[in-house]
């Protein structure tokens, strides 16, 4: 099952999503007509693991890590599918990541292995891990307003391993490769991490990139799509447009 938040004009609901529109107490809202589209969670953390394709340690001649390596973005980098992305003045080296990742459904910690794992989780859903590569150190580069746009749906029945994803930008192919290529795949990533953490309901633990050629203009659309969840697209825009 697909879920999405939606707001219409009397407040936030979620529901399930099928064909364009959310189904949530009986109600249906059209996407686009009678109701918005948020982010399918509200995260109060980003945990983003870096480095898990080897794809990725060629193009950035990184060493192979021994665990996951990762980072934290904060809440305010939540951004919604469909809005535009503003590039940042302060930057000439905006890229993009398309990146699978997961939200979890309740607080949770310690969690040993996949049956945990799953247990602990409400879906899979789509992050674009935006990077200002002339920005010194991963908290400057990664975790500004607006650098997590997430979405459109959790898809909440879905073996993450082994899944297709494409990133076009601009209408050209930039990403294509298999969630199978992982270093370390999903369940582990999530149970090494919660050895670490207290994860919170829609919290999201996303799981890296492979290679990712190429910057992002103003002009550009991003288009991200994982098997089996769809399609997280976003328009970039300059800043003041």
């Amino acid at each position: 099952m697909k879920i999405a938040r939606v707001r219409t004009d009397e407040r936030v609901r979620e529901g399930e999503y099928e064909d364009g529109t959310v189904t949530a107490d009986g109600e249906t809202y059209r996407v686009g007509e009678d109701a918005d589209l948020l982010a399918p969670c509200n995260p109060g953390t980003f945990y983003c693991v870096g480095r898990n394709f080897a794809e990725t340690l060629d193009q950035m001649d990184y060493d192979r890590p021994d665990e996951p390596d990762w980072f934290i973005k904060p809440a305010v980098s939540l951004h919604h599918p469909g809005d535009p992305i503003v590039h940042p003045p302060w930057t000439e080296e905006l890229t993009y990541a398309g990146e699978l990742a997961a939200v979890v459904d309740e607080r949770c910690t310690d969690l040993d292995g996949e049956g945990e794992v799953r247990d602990a989780l409400r879906g899979w859903t789509i992050l674009n891990d935006l990077d200002a590569l002339d920005q010194p150190g991963r908290t400057a580069r990664k975790a500004f307003d607006g650098s997590a746009p997430v979405g459109p749906v959790v898809e909440t029945d879905l073996d993450p391993r082994g899944i297709e994803m494409e990133t076009h930008v601009g209408g050209e192919k930039r990403q294509d490769a298999n969630t199978e290529l992982m270093l370390f795949d999903p369940f582990e990533v999530v149970s090494f991490l919660s050895e670490r953490y207290t994860f919170r309901p829609d919290d999201v633990i996303s799981f890296g990139s492979p290679a990712n050629p190429g910057l992002l203009e103003p002009g550009d659309e991003v288009e991200i799509r994982y098997e089996g969840i769809g399609r997280l697209r976003n328009p970039v825009v300059g800043p003041g447009e």
